[in-house]
């Protein structure tokens, strides 16, 4: 059984720092591209970042560019989320997600979702 699970959300200020962790168990995700989505209130599921198991291919969003970071260690089966010079504009509920599409920043083509971590950034 797949299983993704985000922690490391929560309340900060603006300006503030966050480090959102997605432990990956129930199957080899070597051949999986892994990313981040977030979702406000009213708004559709956009794309942040991705990265590969294998290798150092990544890609951001532009709105995050320069401020976040997604890095994995694969011992432990786990990707993070660093981010950093957070913005109110930020705020929302954060998914880790796998998909075999590689390089994909489409969240309709990633299978498997965790249940998500609200990042709330207060001005």
């Amino acid at each position: 059984q797949v299983q993704l699970v985000e922690s490391g959300g929560g309340l900060v200020q603006a300006a503030g720092s966050l480090r959102l962790s997605c432990v990956a168990s129930g199957r080899t995700f070597s051949s999986y591209t892994m990313g981040w989505f977030r979702q406000a209130p009213g708004k559709e599921r956009e794309f942040v970042a991705f990265s590969t198991w294998i290798g150092s291919n990544t890609n951001y969003a532009d709105s995050v560019k320069g401020r976040f970071t997604i890095s994995r260690d694969n011992a432990k089966n786990t990707m993070y989320l660093q981010m950093n010079s957070l913005k109110p504009e930020d705020t929302a509920v954060y998914y880790c997600a796998a998909t075999l599409v590689r390089l994909s920043r489409s969240w309709n083509s990633y299978n498997y979702w965790g249940q998500g971590t609200q990042v709330t950034v207060s001005s």
